[in-house]
């Protein structure tokens, strides 16, 4: 299993970079960035990349609605190239609310998307080429779309965790990247369904990247406190509800792991053993600045161990 984390992204360029030094350095294998309305996550993410030698770089995700096929394929074979392979892309739905206020276009039939979506996109970062007719988009090549360096493709995945999501995932993507879900929704609900899918379309075993909230702390108590209202967030929308739920949780919150050494690891080893190929820590800043270096020293420990 290989360990990364999730670097915040209130940060400038520079303190994200040194951040990334200060992972790699400890251990972690790799480093994701969101994909907000602030930074372009595969230009940070090939910046740090280039500025890291060794450390594998990740989006984690780029929403699908208001993008189309040949931006992301030029933006993730560039930092393929910048990053000599290491880089890999995420995607993600998105959601209604989002969608809506932020781009002002409907977020409508989003499997029927992401399906067109990744049948469009895979062509365009193996050979550089496509020609897709789809009912909700289009793309073609009428110039070459291969990025020199590029090599090999990008790996894709797509934050799923629904029935109808982790089948086309299973069918057209490379792995998945779920978020909030515990070890019981991963090995009940969420790896049997996409490893079912890419097996039924002839595809090998999907990468299971589960995004994990933690943190290695003395005061596990005030940091579950400020863990309660920052993922508080993600409560508010029905998929994080719902896998929320299936993990046998009421808040978000409760799917943090948080405590000492042995507590966190203990939770790491959970997740391996319902079916997470990688863990992601997100949210290493909700403790003080000593909680994340002992956070980041135990996940270096881990990724080697």
């Amino acid at each position: 299993m290989t360990i990364g984390a999730a670097l915040p992204l209130h940060n400038g360029i520079d303190a994200t970079v040194q951040l990334a030094r200060e992972a790699h350095e400890a251990g972690l294998r790799s480093a994701w960035f969101g994909q907000t309305f602030t930074y372009d996550s595969p230009s940070l993410a090939a910046i740090v990349g280039r500025e890291v030698p060794g450390l594998h770089v990740g989006t984690a995700a780029i929403p699908v609605f208001g993008r189309h096929p040949l931006i992301v394929s030029s933006q993730a074979q560039t930092a393929q190239a910048a990053t000599a392979g290491r880089y890999h892309l995420g995607l993600a739905l998105g959601t209604k609310q989002l969608t809506e206020a932020g781009f002002g276009i409907p977020h409508d039939r989003p499997i029927r998307l992401l399906r067109e979506f990744l049948t469009a996109l895979r062509p365009l970062l193996e050979t550089g080429s496509t020609d897709f007719r789809g009912e909700l988009l289009s793309a073609g090549t009428p110039l070459p779309a291969a990025v020199p360096g590029a090599e090999p493709p990008v790996p894709v995945l797509v934050a799923a965790m629904g029935p109808q999501a982790l089948r086309v995932s299973g069918e057209l993507a490379d792995g998945i990247l779920p978020y909030l879900a515990g070890p019981r929704a991963l090995a009940e609900h969420i790896v049997p369904a996409v490893n079912a899918a890419a097996e039924a379309a002839g595809r090998p075993a999907p990468r299971i990247v589960a995004f994990v909230p933690g943190v290695v702390t003395a005061d596990a108590d005030a940091v579950r406190r400020t863990a309660t209202d920052s993922l508080a967030f993600y409560e508010r929308f029905p998929s994080y509800q719902r896998v929320i739920e299936l993990s046998g949780a009421t808040r978000a919150a409760d799917l943090a792991l948080i405590g000492d050494e042995e507590t966190v690891a203990e939770g790491v080893r959970r997740y391996r053993e319902a079916g997470a190929t990688e863990v992601v820590f997100t949210s290493t800043d909700l403790g003080t600045e000593a909680d994340r270096h002992r956070t980041w020293k135990l996940l270096g420990e881990l990724a080697t161990g």
